[in-house]
């Protein structure tokens, strides 16, 4: 424990209670990795405050000291960006004891919900009210309202109902003096300058401490309809989804996959199933739903669309779930591409994003040249077409030594596919964030003038860099620019 430390928790002795402050090294250990075990640090001391007032005095405290604060929620970052320094020098700030949803107003579709509040719990107490919150991802029984707001989280529904910045209606945080931003108030307009609401969400923890968000909440469905589709090219599962757009915004979700995904999952997760018979090269999952029982059934709709895109040749085989059990069968596979790619052997694994009309040359042709440039690997994209996300795999040759492929062969492959990235007008982050696993490629890639008005925001919030130091944006000690 470093003095700085030593003096921090003399002073939040005075200002705490016992169970807000743990030094058991039994007890911190596991939050000390990320939850894929690539990242590793070193936390002497785990606070947990029960309320917005000790988060207030810790983050004071901390300021007077100059010690880093690293927030966490469920701690499921997939880029490394909750987990602590390895050097030691920085205390986590757990939010799980702030878990309150402090309102419901279903009229208003608006709930407030603290940072620790797990995403399924909101969820269940949407639903409670007749409502229901429209983001949806594999972690939502350990993902915290906190860290998605911190991350800009995406999920499968971003197709109709956009990230979180589309989602959160007002933030409340602490800031790096201690003091507390209340943002909570769902105003529809507000020209009083910058909007710091946007500047916390997505800022990963290194401007302020998001304590807890007011979030918009959409009708709850009253019918939903599940379609698995069979067809050629990345390019037929556009020309569908325009299709789909230009009926009715009834889709939500539209997710593309090559067949060797689904291969992989068929091969690898026990209990599924091939929802098509015969042969595929990609496959597309959509996802429809009412909230008006006076509506029209989606499956019609899809029906509807399906139909035309046979006929027309845009689709070579299609299947609607006959049964809530079938529709969630479908979704397995979706959701277990990722467990399924990784009992495959290492993978360099990329979630950038494309624009939309350039994703399905993207899926092929980027594929060929990591292929080509890379003997011996395979590469792939699978993801959500409607909104340009691709989740990019390149898998390791057979038979390749897992640690030592991702230690010397993976950052080069990472390099040339952020190139493609790049090259094609596209993100290195769509939904995951930078952490510290992509911080050096985002300097390396972008523009100067990006980089500088990122540090000087970082700088001005957070002058002494006490905000979850090495993420995002990186800063020599006491906020100067490297």
């Amino acid at each position: 424990m470093t003095p700085q430390q030593t003096r921090l928790l003399d002073a939040l002795a005075t200002l705490l209670p016992a169970r807000a402050i743990v030094t058991d090294r039994d007890l911190i250990a596991p939050w000390e990795t990320d939850w894929r075990g690539r990242w590793h640090g070193v936390s002497p001391i785990l606070l947990e405050p029960g309320s917005v007032a000790e988060v207030q005095a810790i983050v004071a405290a901390a300021a007077r000291e100059c010690v880093p604060l690293v927030a966490q929620g469920g701690n499921t970052s997939m880029v490394g960006g909750a987990t602590p320094p390895a050097s030691g020098e920085g205390v986590i700030l757990s939010l799980r004891r702030l878990n309150r949803i402090r309102s419901v107003d279903p009229d208003a579709g608006l709930a407030i919900a603290e940072a620790g509040v797990i995403l399924a719990d909101l969820h269940a107490a949407a639903a409670d009210h007749g409502r229901r919150f429209p983001l949806t991802l594999g972690s939502r029984g350990s993902a915290t309202i906190g860290g998605l707001v911190s991350t800009n989280a995406g999920g499968t529904q971003v197709l109709r109902w956009g990230t979180m910045r589309g989602l959160v209606a007002g933030v409340e945080a602490v800031l790096a003096d201690g003091s507390l931003y209340e943002g909570l108030a769902a105003l529809k307009k507000d020209n009083r300058g910058y909007d710091l609401n946007q500047l916390l969400i997505g800022a990963e923890g290194t401007l302020g401490i998001v304590t807890a968000a007011t979030l918009r909440l959409a009708p709850a469905i009253h019918a939903r309809t599940v379609a698995w589709i069979g067809l050629a090219t990345p390019d037929a599962a556009l020309r569908l989804l325009r299709r789909f757009e230009a009926a009715g915004n009834a889709v939500e979700s539209f997710e593309l996959l090559p067949d060797e995904s689904l291969k992989a999952v068929l091969t690898h997760i026990p209990d599924t199933r091939a929802p098509l018979a015969g042969e595929h090269p990609w496959h597309v999952l959509v996802e429809a739903v009412s909230s008006d029982p006076a509506a029209p059934a989606p499956a019609a709709f899809v029906e509807r669309v399906l139909e035309t895109a046979l006929a027309d040749g845009i689709v070579s085989d299609a299947t609607i779930a006959a049964s809530e059990t079938q529709a969630e069968a479908f979704w397995r596979i979706r959701d277990s591409i990722s467990d399924a790619e990784r009992a495959t052997g290492p993978a360099a694994q990329h979630d950038i994003s494309v624009p939309v009309e350039a994703m399905p040359r993207f899926l092929i042709e980027a594929a060929a040249a990591c292929d080509a440039r890379f003997p011996g690997t395979r590469a792939s994209g699978f993801g959500h077409l409607g909104d340009g996300n691709v989740h990019f795999h390149v898998r390791a040759p057979a038979g390749a030594d897992r640690a030592q492929w991702l230690a010397e062969e993976a950052p080069g492959v990472t390099r040339f596919v952020d190139d493609l990235v790049v090259a094609a007008g596209g993100s290195i982050s769509a939904e995951h964030g930078i952490g510290q696993m992509k911080l050096h490629e985002l300097e390396r890639l972008s523009p100067p003038p990006r980089m500088a008005a990122l540090r000087a925001i970082k700088r001005a919030l957070d002058p002494a860099g006490i905000f979850n130091p090495g993420k995002l944006v990186a800063l020599a000690p006491g906020g100067a620019g490297e």
